[in-house]
């Protein structure tokens, strides 16, 4: 086993030091020989050794550089090294991190991050916390304990009784909420389509003049941090006003919640801390290796109603359990990863980095609008959404970047709008990476034709 590791880490130590060189796309050769894996199982056994290198040299090339500083899209985060390694050795302990008593010291150290962030974030230190796969299930776990306690107010037993002959539960959105809370709205069945869709101002910001007289059992979900610009909704009014009619408040916070862990930014969350669940997630802004997400709920008892699990093989204990808390009775100890990055980071490492990230997004803001480029957004946080002319030469400038490869931003559609979307939040990423990216969309831009209308207008909050 120990070469066996041994020329693991080498690979991977090795495709880590050939980031900054690389295309952050793939190239199409190395897309191509993928269909070398095509094939049927093979019926006698092969040697570790050599299905290590073979996953190594046809699957390294073709991976997009996600873990290097110049991937912009998706809002997708890097790997700190401290959080990689730690999750290399918990690999190798191999605990089932949910059960206290099968796993103490993976327990103990997913309690203690969990400890760090809710103090992080600014949530009551009572609230009952998770670790989950991402924001998708934390939204989940957040809603079905919104769902039971909301029944159980008008005297429903959701959980045991189902939803056929239930009192009807009102849900509101705002019209950029992300497609995430939709899903799981269908999942537990309270209707992807039947909610209620609060209208939202210039910047995708719910507006809380236009939120609905609530009565009955009801549930508001807001968001800290819109995908495409960064905003969050206005929680202080919001939440007053969904608390007035009795309703439930879930916040969506995938990345825009750890703006609550910097000085600069946190004002863009005031009164969040007044929901009632919270969802965000570890591999953004943390920086921590897939999958790891967070879900947190004030009242503890509704989460574990609708997760909590009995079996005569399982340990009575005292809601210590995570498989409690969440949908998953097995899963690798996430909290580790976390709980190594904090430590290693500290507050004003943590603090730093985030901000840092948001400092590279306003200089790409600010060199886009000073070409002439139309930057949508006040860039508030870390999203920046740029045109570059009409929808058509948007398009083709986003595909010469991505086929440049110094950098990788997406598409997007917002407000009736085609836009480039800049989303950084890597710890990787470096002023030198902005400058090497910002030049690479000036040039792509020019080379399709986008015409620079002078003075873009505001671009920075």
């Amino acid at each position: 086993m120990h070469p066996l590791l041994e020329d693991a880490a080498r690979r991977a130590s090795q495709y880590l030091d050939r980031l900054d060189e690389r295309s952050v796309a793939p190239l199409p050769g190395a897309v191509s020989r993928l269909k070398q894996i095509e094939c049927d199982l093979a019926e006698a056994p092969q040697r570790p050794q050599d299905v290590l290198c073979r996953l190594d040299e046809l699957g390294s090339p073709a991976t997009v550089a996600s873990n290097g500083g110049r991937f912009f899209g998706y809002v997708v985060g890097g790997t700190l090294p401290v959080s990689m390694a730690a999750h290399w050795l918990a690999t190798a302990w191999d605990q089932n991190a949910p059960y206290p008593a099968a796993a103490p010291g993976a327990a103990a150290f997913e309690h203690t991050a969990l400890r760090w962030i809710i103090d992080l974030l600014g949530l009551p230190s009572t609230v009952a916390g998770a670790f989950v796969s991402g924001a998708t299930t934390g939204n989940l776990c957040g809603l079905a304990a919104a769902r039971h306690a909301v029944l159980a107010h008008a005297g429903w037993d959701v959980d045991a009784h189902g939803l056929s002959g239930a009192p009807p539960i009102t849900v509101v959105i705002g019209d950029e909420a992300h497609p995430s809370v939709t899903k799981v709205l269908g999942v537990l069945g309270l209707g992807r389509d039947r909610v209620i869709r609060v209208p939202v101002d210039a910047q995708g910001r719910m507006r809380a003049d236009q939120l609905p007289r609530l009565s009955g059992p009801s549930i508001v979900c807001l968001q800290a941090g819109n995908v495409n610009t960064g905003a969050c909704d206005p929680f202080s009014s919001l939440i007053e006003k969904a608390h007035q009619g009795g309703a439930w408040v879930h916040v969506d916070g995938a990345f825009g919640l750890w703006a609550q862990a910097t000085r600069q930014y946190r004002h863009l969350c005031d009164g969040v801390a007044e929901a009632d669940s919270w969802a965000t997630d570890a591999h953004k802004w943390l920086n921590v290796p897939y999958d790891s997400g967070l879900v947190f709920v004030r009242d503890r008892e509704a989460l574990r109603s609708t997760m909590g699990v009995a079996a005569p093989y399982l340990d009575a204990d005292d809601g210590a359990a995570a498989s409690d808390l969440t949908p998953e009775l097995s899963r690798r100890a996430r909290g580790i990863d976390a709980w190594a990055a904090l430590a290693s980071l500290g507050r004003s490492g943590l603090r730093e980095m985030i901000e840092r990230c948001c400092r590279h997004a306003q200089r790409f803001a600010r060199g886009l609008s000073d070409a002439g480029h139309e930057v949508l957004n006040d860039v508030v946080l870390n999203q920046v959404l740029v045109r570059f002319g009409d929808a058509d030469t948007t398009r083709r400038t986003i595909d010469a970047l991505q086929r440049d490869g110094t950098c990788w931003c997406g598409i997007t559609h917002w407000q009736g709008r085609t836009a480039m979307r800049i989303s950084v939040c890597s710890w990787a990423t470096t002023d030198d990476d902005v400058d090497r990216s910002l030049a690479a969309m000036l040039r792509c831009a020019q080379e399709c034709g986008a015409p620079p209308k002078g003075s873009a207008g505001r671009a920075l909050s």
